[in-house]
């Protein structure tokens, strides 16, 4: 088999790319309904999202972890916090051994009303992908993660911000 030639690589690279701007941007606008549907700021809905994703993983995040997920300050965090905890949408608790460590949980609403938001979208997402050969979806699964991990790298390397 032939490999493709460089400007092949490079003309799919940049329609690949240009589809997941896309996806991003209609992510984005979706986070920014969820908020206004929450009747919370968008950087709230999202940190709420984040706590309630990272539970249901069974990986609970703390304040720091939480805050390197959603690029605030720590101080920024904290008030974002308190102002999700004041509300009911999330609990700081002291689980592990070391007290010292806080433990982010999302309040039981949080979780209902995110799948009664997201469900219908998530039927939707799994009728979409039906036709594909698992095979392939685990390809693409792949190659999704190896962006990412491309792109954690290069935020890495200019963590200074050039």
């Amino acid at each position: 088999m032939e490999e493709p030639m460089r400007g092949d690589v490079t003309a799919q690279r940049e329609r690949l790319i240009e589809g997941l701007r896309i996806y991003g941007g209609h992510y984005a606008e979706l986070g920014r309904r969820f908020a206004a549907w929450l009747g919370l700021h968008s950087t709230d809905a999202t940190a709420a999202l984040e706590i309630a994703a990272a539970e249901e993983r069974g990986t609970p995040l703390s304040p720091a972890r939480l805050s390197e997920r959603i690029s605030l300050s720590t101080g920024a965090t904290t008030a974002l916090l308190n102002r999700l905890e004041a509300a009911g949408h999330i609990t700081r608790t002291r689980e592990h051994s070391d007290r010292r460590i806080v433990t982010l949980r999302s309040g039981a609403h949080i979780q209902e009303r995110a799948d009664e938001f997201f469900g219908p979208l998530a039927r939707r997402l799994d009728a979409s992908m039906t036709p594909y050969p698992p095979e392939l979806l685990d390809r693409f699964e792949s190659f999704v993660s190896d962006l990412n991990a491309a792109l954690d790298t290069h935020l890495a390397e200019r963590a200074d911000g050039t």
